[in-house]
């Protein structure tokens, strides 16, 4: 029975998540394209730019971490760039600099670093430069068609 929702539930997900545990401490890179829960030791770097970080209560992480989204609950000593947002939960511990577009830091957390907040806009910016060219056009449009009218009366 239990092996049956395991497949329902991945497609569902769209990827899948690895976990390190608790007895587990990993040193050296972590590259990966899916969702990784840290409840172990880490030292490092640590890169999963499109998919989520969650750092479990007893997660210690000494690292470079880049990431759509980290969530912290443990330790987390080390610069943090998520593109999308970052959570430090009450009971969690953030040292370092922080890059992110939203921050949610929870009564009772401790942080210490600086946080730069970046809007999402360089996906939105190249929209927005191909509808300045027509929008150019268009000024220059108006004082010609009134010179128009004026030479035709």
């Amino acid at each position: 029975m239990s092996s049956t929702p395991v497949p329902r539930f991945e497609p569902d997900s769209r990827g899948s998540s690895a976990t390190i545990g608790k007895a587990v401490k990993i040193v050296g890179q972590i590259y990966s394209k899916e969702d990784l829960y840290v409840d172990g030791d880490l030292e490092g770097t640590v890169e999963l730019l499109e998919h989520k970080l969650t750092i479990g209560p007893n997660g210690t992480v000494h690292a470079a971490v880049k990431a759509r989204e980290v969530v912290a609950l443990g330790t987390i000593q080390g610069n943090v760039e998520a593109a999308e947002r970052i959570e430090i939960r009450k009971d969690a511990k953030l040292i370092g600099d922080i890059k992110t577009a939203r921050i949610i830091i929870e009564d009772g957390a401790y942080f210490k670093g600086s946080i730069d907040i970046v809007k999402p806009e360089p996906k939105v910016a190249p929209k927005s430069a191909t509808n300045a060219p027509p929008a150019a056009a268009a000024v220059h449009a108006p004082p010609a068609a009134v010179a128009a009218p004026a030479a035709k009366g």
